[in-house]
């Protein structure tokens, strides 16, 4: 918090002391638009020659003390740059004409920028200011339903391990899926952490277009512009968020007298006794024997209701014509669910970008990123106390009566101690520091020809820390007393029988250095030439290392020094690796009307054999402005715009291992056998068998693209039609090569997929007076097959994965519930199969119910179709905004390992089979190492994963500036926000339709209400 005061009180130092500004004259004014006489909010009011300006309030106003005889400079994004001379004037309506050029918005593409209206490519753009709406501590997560064409699905919400799983219109190859990021022009930097109020312009590069990156590319590439200084005096801000969080679905357990009914079914189901009396039912139930029959709601006594959150930004931005700068310190925090448990996560951002004009040939610019983040977690995984929680039963105590904490559910572990630091912690503690330097010369003499030279420095450490030592948990055997009468409790000593200590360190440093040139040209008024060409080298290399000890002094020191000689353990190891690049891009434009662009890539990777260690990959792009053409215009006056595109092109991906193409060998301990027994000893192991003939995974892309605009500009409208077909997709050969063999089999370019769909962008702005509307509708429907896979020798074809979506899954088709035993006797079943069993398919007509039923399905997790609604609205000082998301095609399989293992979920008891309720909706009771259930994979527990949310919303009040300069505030806004506030999924009652486990093991996505304001001084 002290750091904090000091970086607020030093931006105020920085905002009052810059310059000291003349006083002759206060000149007031209101900037609107020409067309729609409407007032322009943040339009840039400077003083020519000088850093004294200020911007237009939300109602268009400004007010500024300039010297007499000055002249200011007017600029907005989309309207032509007035100059406009004080003349002893002291007010000013000021309208400005939007510019057809820039209206054109520029679009950030690979290693440059292009104007909309001219994009050839298939490339979508969000700005940053609706990514910050998302009350998030990972930006990942504010994507979903935003982008046209990005899929991004929320697999958890863990502080510190809450980013999201991104696609680019679907999933196209067997192994890793995940886009390029590129950040400020670098490739291979983290989306996840970076501060989204430092995100200018989200750009992504869905189709031909990313072959300018390679081999990197197969899989879209995500390009960040963060936000840079602009000349005027400093505009300090500040963004304070406080949020509220809680889990968006807890699954509902059944409580004791619910399970020992259960359970009583079981043995009843087997031929036995039920254990549990009548008596032990009224005890369960009346809650009168608290030591002997408890009724535990184990997510209740684990976790709390709701955990808080917070962020704070700082920044400061301004400058002159020359120099320019932008600055942003911002702090999180996020607390973990889990009852009297430290585990949180906290992050501490920098950002520094400098822009420095040398003289009218020269600038340069300079970025600094550092962070800083502090996890602290259980020494229990997530997964691990999520399974124990589903685990837990009713009727077992997570605390006795007298406060101790009750028995162990399995392995010593018990939820309510395994998620608090009674078990040790863990500490993950990372540093980051991105630096890059940047010179732009324009040739003199050769206009239009740009030099651009870059060094960028990516410096990681982390330090990892794991502390266990045991726990105690305390059993009574439901007899025994102490003196006084109380049940007699027995301690037992759980997890390690001492403490145990690993601490780990990983350094990493990464260097790219480039060089481009750039020539823009029109010739003969009508012919616009664009060409680019570059090189790029990007080397990394790291270190780790990591020791372990135990036999500790004492359990009160935490460090390696106390820990004994016996059984310590050392060990590390060090990477190398580098890519060198050649890339280029030609664009062509006819009176902007006729759109051509050629891309490219030679690329050359550590990670394959010398005669496959470099490889091309090109993209080329059409377009055709048909809107230009004066038949057009006439025919069809109602559109404003037209542009077809069309694109062809090869992306690669090599995602795997490097040095396949070597023999490998590992240092292992190995036994021996001697003349005086057995004994221990490191020694060489072979490891993956060679495979000289790796190469790229090739993607070769297609795109079809409409672009159109209506009521001049206000409605826009994008449709794509892709077909991307990835091979020599990199896989291991091993349903065809049997396990026997003994070998550790290598990555080979065998596997084909084929990926088709289509995505959209509707996007309609409009102003009515004091009235604002903005409706943005997208979406993506993209459907995967496999062309080849390898298949197991003699499967039958139902069960083969060629022609099917990836990751389908092998299931007996279930066709319903058997409801007496006539029903079980007239139909193939399996072994043992009695009423209330789920009735599996005869696949194959053969009268038995074996393996060869198993049928491949034809969906998978990933979603045929996701999608979201944007509206934001504006009534005067007021704002609301909100984003409708959903997803609909996939398919989750859902089980519980329930019985003598687990508890049950509620919804199971409610609705299963019984002599009773013969149509129950689901089969009868059944438990846990009850082979038919568990083992035998059917569609009954398929459920699907449609769902539609209120991913975001935000009400929002701009306090006048009349009121809020009284205070000296030039901007004040309070807003609330929500996050995950309401979702409905039909067929996902009991967890949320992205969680990542069928069987509850997992931490829960979050929803969060938050509360905000902003200040711009």
């Amino acid at each position: 918090m002290k750091t904090f005061r000091f970086v607020l009180l030093l931006f105020l130092v920085l905002s009052i002391s810059n310059t000291a500004w003349a006083q002759n004259q206060t000149v007031k004014g209101r900037v609107m638009d020409s067309k729609l006489k409407e007032p322009l909010m943040g339009v840039s009011i400077l003083e020519i020659g000088t850093s004294n300006g200020t911007v237009t309030d939300l109602d268009g106003n400004f007010t500024l003390s300039v010297p007499k005889g000055v002249v200011l400079r007017i600029s907005y994004v989309g309207y032509l740059v007035q100059e406009v001379p004080i003349n002893g004037k002291t007010y000013l309506d000021i309208f400005l004409k939007e510019d057809t050029e820039l209206l054109d918005e520029v679009v950030i593409v690979g290693y440059g920028a292009q104007k909309k209206a001219t994009l050839s490519g298939s490339v979508t753009s969000v700005g940053g200011e609706k990514l910050a709406k998302t009350p998030v501590t990972n930006v990942s997560q504010g994507l979903a339903g935003r982008l046209p064409g990005v899929v991004a699905v929320s697999n958890t919400s863990e502080p510190g391990y809450d980013g999201a799983t991104i696609t680019v219109r679907g999933v196209n190859t067997f192994g890793k899926a995940d886009p390029l990021v590129v950040v400020d022009g670098v490739p291979g930097r983290s989306l996840e952490r970076i501060d989204p109020s430092t995100i200018e312009t989200m750009s992504v590069l869905k189709d031909a277009s990313a072959a300018i990156y390679g081999a990197q590319a197969a899989n879209g590439v995500i390009l960040i512009t963060t936000k840079r200084g602009k000349a005027g005096k400093p505009r300090v801000g500040f963004t304070y968020n406080y949020g509220i969080a809680a889990p968006t679905v807890i699954p509902e357990m059944t409580n004791a007298v619910e399970y020992a009914t259960l359970m009583n079914e079981i043995d009843k189901y087997a031929g036995n006794k039920g254990r549990y009396t009548v008596d032990d039912l009224r005890l369960y139930a009346d809650g009168s024997d608290p030591w002997g029959h408890p009724d535990t709601d184990w997510f209740n006594e684990t976790l709390k209701s709701w955990s808080p959150q917070t962020y704070a930004n700082a920044t400061i931005d301004g400058g002159t014509e020359n120099v320019k700068y932008f600055v942003s310190v911002s702090a999180k925090g996020q607390d973990a669910f889990y009852r009297h448990s430290g585990s949180n996560y906290h992050q501490y951002d920098l950002k520094m970008n400098l822009d420095m004009k040398i003289n009218k040939y020269v600038d340069t610019y300079v970025n600094v990123t550092g962070r800083m983040e502090d996890r602290k977690y259980p020494t229990r995984s997530a997964e691990n106390i999520f399974r124990m929680l589903m685990r837990s039963k009713p009727n077992s105590p997570a605390y006795w009566p007298d406060g101790r904490p009750g028995p162990d559910i399995e392995f010593g572990d018990n939820p309510v101690v395994i998620c608090t630091n009674q078990t040790g912690y863990e500490r993950d503690k990372r540093y980051v520091l991105n630096g890059d330097f940047g010179v732009n010369i324009k040739v003199p003499y050769v206009e239009g020809l740009t030099l651009k030279a870059t060094a960028s420095l990516d410096k990681t450490f982390r330090f990892r820390k794991i502390w266990q030592k045991p726990w105690y948990l305390y059993s009574w055997d439901g007899t025994s007393m102490d003196e006084n009468g109380q049940p007699l409790l027995v301690e037992g000593k759980k997890g390690f029988s001492d403490p145990r200590l690993t601490e780990s360190m990983e350094d990493n440093l990464g260097v790219l250095l480039s060089g481009i040139a750039s020539y823009s040209h029109t010739f003969a008024q009508d012919h616009d030439v664009n060409i680019l060409a570059g090189v790029e080298r990007i080397t990394d290399k790291g270190d780790s290392f990591e020791a372990y000890r135990r036999y500790f002094l004492s359990a009160a020191i935490d460090q390696l020094f106390a820990g004994g000689q016996d059984e310590m353990n050392n060990t590390g190891t060090g990477y190398e690796e580098a890519r060198l690049n050649y890339f280029g891009r030609v664009n062509y434009a006819y009176k902007s009307k006729y759109l051509a662009e050629f891309v490219w890539r030679y690329q050359g990777s550590y990670i394959f054999d010398r005669s496959n260690k470099f490889g091309f990959f090109p993209g080329i792009s059409l377009g055709y402005v048909i809107s230009e053409e004066d038949f057009f215009k006439k025919k069809l006056p109602f559109i404003s715009f037209a542009k077809v595109r069309a694109s062809w092109g090869q992306t690669g991906n090599d995602l795997i291992d490097p040095y396949q193409y070597l023999a490998s060998y590992t240092f292992n301990d190995l036994m021996y056998l001697t003349n005086n027994g057995t004994t221990m000893n490191q020694a060489l192991k072979e490891g993956v068998a060679p495979n000289q003939n790796v190469t790229w995974e090739t993607a070769t892309q297609k795109n079809i693209g409409l672009d159109l605009q209506f009521l001049n500009g206000d409605l826009a409208f994008t449709i794509d039609y892709f077909y991307n077909k990835r091979s020599d997709i990199l896989w291991k050969r091993n349903a065809s090569v049997p396990g026997t063999s003994g070998l550790v089999l290598p990555d080979e370019n065998l596997g084909k997929v084929q990926n088709q769909g289509v995505d959209f962008n509707i996007d309609y702005r409009r102003s009515f007076k004091d009235f604002r509307l903005g409706i943005n509708l997208n979406g993506v429907y993209a459907k995967n097959k496999i062309l080849f896979w390898d298949e197991a020798p003699g499967t039958p074809e139902w069960q083969k994965s060629t022609g099917k979506p990836i990751d389908s899954g092998l299931y007996y088709e279930a066709i319903g519930i058997f409801k007496d035993q006539a029903a079980v006797d007239a139909y193939p079943h399996w072994a043992g199969a009695r009423p209330g069993d789920i009735i599996f398919k005869d696949v194959n007509g053969d009268n038995v119910i074996d393996g060869n039923d198993r049928v491949r399905n034809d969906k998978s997790r990933t979603p045929r179709f996701t999608g979201g609604l944007n509206v934001d609205l504006g009534y005067k000082d007021f704002d609301l905004s909100f984003l409708l998301q959903g997803a609909m095609g996939g398919v989750f399989y859902q089980t519980t390992e329930s019985g003598d293992f687990a508890n049950f979920l509620k919804s199971f008891y409610d609705n299963r089979w019984t002599e009773e309720n013969p149509d129950a909706d689901f089969p009868r009771t059944y438990n846990r190492s009850n082979e038919y259930f568990i083992n035998q994979q059917n569609t009954f527990w398929l459920h699907k994963t449609d769902y539609i949310r209120l991913k975001n919303i935000e009400l929002g009040y701009t306090v006048p500036s009349i009121w809020s300069k009284k205070i000296g505030v030039e901007h004040l806004r309070v807003y609330i926000n929500a996050y995950n506030l309401l979702t409905i999924s039909p067929d996902m009652k009991d967890y949320d339709p992205e969680n990542t486990s069928g069987s509850g093991y997992n931490y829960p996505l979050n929803k969060v209400i938050n509360f905000g304001v902003n200040l711009t001084f």
